[in-house]
C-alpha cells in the first residue's frame, strides 16, 4: 500500500503540472481529492489493515494529500497569474474616449423651500432657533396651554416614547425653550421636523414645519397682519391674502390665514375645492397663560406666533398635488427641481 501511496502522489504532481487551465486543474482536483477520488478510495482501504500498520499508512496518505494540496495551490497561483497577464495584454482601454456624463445631486425641494423662507425672515430679523425632536409633554402640550382632554394628546395623534415623553408633534416647545432663555424684544422662527401618525395624500408620519414668535411691548395683531402680508408676497408674489377667525389653545385671538388659489386665481377650482382660496399657515397673539410659561409678565409684554407646514408651501409653490411625492425618492420627481 506503501508503493500505492507514492504512485498516486507522483502521478497527481506530474498531471497538475501538465494542466493549462483553471478548468482543467479544477477537473483533476475532483479526480484526486473528490468523494469519489483517487485518494479518497485509497483512503478506504484502511479498513483493510491490522491495527499495526493503519498508523504508518494514515500518516502516509495524510502527507500524500498535503503535498498534493500544495501542489494544486501552487499550480492554481501560476495560471491566476498567467490568465491576469493574458487578459492585460489582450485588453485596451482607449483613453481617449469621453467618459460617462455624472450625475450630480440637487438640493432637495422642502431643503430648498425651508431655506427660501428662513431667508425671507431673517431679513426681516428673525433669530433661527432649533430644538430636540424627542420632547417632553410639558414643553409639547402643559406649557403651550393644551389642555388634557385636548384630541391632539391622543395616541391616535400623537407618538408616545412614554406619558412624559413624545415625538414632538410641532415645533412650537422650541418657542417655549426659547422663550425661558430670551429676555423681550425678540423674534425667532424655529423649522424643523415633526411627527404625527398620518399617511395619505395630504399627510405624512413626518413632516416639516416653520413656526415663529415675537415678543415685546405693546405687539398687536396689526404688526402680525404687517409681518405675514409681507412674507406671503415674498413667497407668492403680489397675491390677495385674507385673516379668518379661529381656534388654537396658545394664541388669543386666532386666524387662520389665507392666500388667493395661485391655480384658478379666486375663480374656483379643484384645488381650492371652489373657494379660490387656500389656506397656509395659523396665527393669533400669544395667550398669557402661555407668556407665563416661558417666564413672562403679560401686564408687561404681548406677542404673536404663527406656523406653517413647509411642505405646504413648497406643494403651492412647484404645484405638486401629492405630498407623498416628497418622501419616494424617485429620481425622476427629484430632478424636476
Amino acid at each position: 500500500m506503501k508503493q500505492e501511496i507514492t504512485a498516486l502522489q507522483e502521478e497527481a504532481k506530474k498531471e497538475i503540472e501538465l494542466v493549462s487551465s483553471l478548468g482543467q486543474l479544477d477537473e483533476l482536483r475532483i479526480k484526486y481529492m473528490g468523494k469519489k477520488g483517487k485518494l479518497t478510495d485509497l483512503s478506504k482501504g484502511m479498513k483493510n489493515l491490522s491495527a499495526e500498520e493503519r498508523p504508518e499508512i494514515g500518516q502516509l496518505i495524510n502527507d500524500a494529500k498535503n503535498e498534493i494540496l500544495e501542489a494544486f495551490s501552487s499550480k492554481n497561483s501560476i495560471l491566476v497569474k498567467e490568465q491576469k497577464e493574458k487578459k492585460l495584454k489582450e485588453e485596451v482601454i482607449d483613453i481617449s474616449l469621453p467618459s460617462r456624463a455624472l450625475s450630480l445631486g440637487t438640493e432637495h425641494p422642502i431643503t430648498e423651500t425651508m431655506n427660501f423662507m428662513k431667508d425671507i425672515f431673517i431679513k426681516m430679523g428673525f433669530d433661527v432657533a432649533d430644538g430636540p425632536e424627542i420632547e417632553y409633554v410639558k414643553y409639547n402640550f402643559d406649557a403651550l396651554n393644551i389642555p388634557d382632554s385636548h384630541p391632539s394628546r391622543d395616541l391616535t395623534d400623537t407618538f408616545y416614547m412614554n406619558p412624559e415623553v413624545v415625538l414632538r408633534t410641532q415645533t412650537s416647545p422650541v418657542q417655549i425653550r426659547y422663550m425661558l432663555e430670551h429676555k423681550p424684544p425678540f423674534r425667532m422662527i424655529c423649522p424643523g421636523k415633526v411627527y404625527r401618525p398620518d399617511y395619505d395624500v395630504s399627510h405624512t408620519p413626518m413632516f416639516h414645519q416653520m413656526e415663529g414668535l415675537v415678543i415685546g411691548s405693546n405687539i398687536s395683531f396689526a404688526d402680525l397682519k404687517g409681518i405675514l402680508t409681507q412674507f406671503v408676497k415674498e413667497v407668492f408674489g403680489d397675491t390677495r391674502v385674507r385673516f379668518r377667525p379661529h381656534f388654537f389653545p396658545f394664541t388669543e385671538p386666532s386666524a387662520e390665514m389665507d392666500v388667493e388659489c395661485n391655480i384658478c386665481h379666486g375663480e374656483g377650482c379643484r384645488v381650492c375645492k371652489g373657494s379660490g382660496w387656500l389656506e397656509i399657515m395659523g396665527c393669533g397673539m400669544v395667550d398669557p397663560e402661555v407668556l407665563k410659561a416661558g417666564g413672562y409678565n403679560p401686564e408687561e409684554v404681548s406677542g404673536f406666533a404663527f406656523g406653517m407646514g413647509i411642505e405646504r408651501i413648497a406643494m403651492l409653490r412647484l404645484g405638486i398635488d401629492d405630498l407623498r411625492s416628497f418622501f419616494e425618492n424617485d429620481i425622476r420627481f427629484l430632478k424636476q427641481f
